[in-house]
């Protein structure tokens, strides 16, 4: 029993000093200029959006690339026809989802 209140009152002195010199502790934001929750989901977002914009413009250079290299072959032409195709409908869900998630993250400030 002796172990047990040695052992809880080191740990009790040892918070006592954490929490006293805890309040003269100056700890910066790892964050930067990040005050809430909303405003780091938005950015995570606006970035996220972005590295996907980027690929669907990857998506349309590779779709014309298959096009233009197909030399008359009518299935190569069709497949690079649906990549551009798909890679529009990609960038049109992606424009409507950054509005959307804007319009959220305005009303929810």
């Amino acid at each position: 029993m002796k172990k047990y209140l040695s052992f809880l009152s080191l740990i009790f002195i040892n918070l006592s000093i954490g929490i006293a010199s805890a309040s003269t502790t100056n700890l910066d934001n790892p964050l930067g200029d990040v005050d809430t929750v909303q405003v780091l989901i938005g950015r995570i977002i606006n970035s996220a959006l972005g590295i996907i914009g980027s690929i669907t413009l990857l998506m349309f250079v590779y779709g014309g690339f298959v096009w233009m290299t197909s030399s008359g072959s009518s299935d190569k032409i069709k497949k690079g026809k649906d990549i551009i195709l798909w890679s529009a409908v990609g960038l049109a869900v992606i424009f409507s989802s950054y509005a959307l998630v804007a319009l959220i993250i305005k009303s929810v400030k």
